[in-house]
């Protein structure tokens, strides 16, 4: 990756698959797609589960999770 954002295990298997000359088609990149979002969940959960330990009453979870996916990870859809 050429920015200063951190790569999901999704996306280096992807690079990698590529890298090494495998073709993905279509029915792959959906699976990818799937696989993405799924990753992408399990991140803010865990963001989550990390914040509600340091507060017992944690107000915007859902904005605070996803802005630190994005800002980890970027938004690549």
């Amino acid at each position: 990756m050429t920015n200063n954002k951190q790569q999901t295990a999704v996306e280096w298997l992807v690079e990698k698959l590529q890298e090494s000359g495998i073709s993905l088609m279509t029915d792959e990149f959906e699976m990818i797609q799937q696989a993405k979002e799924m990753e992408k969940q399990q991140i803010k959960d865990s963001f989550g589960v990390g914040c509600q330990v340091e507060s017992t009453r944690l107000i915007g979870y859902h904005e605070m999770s996803e802005q630190y996916y994005n800002e980890t990870y970027g938004d690549k859809k």
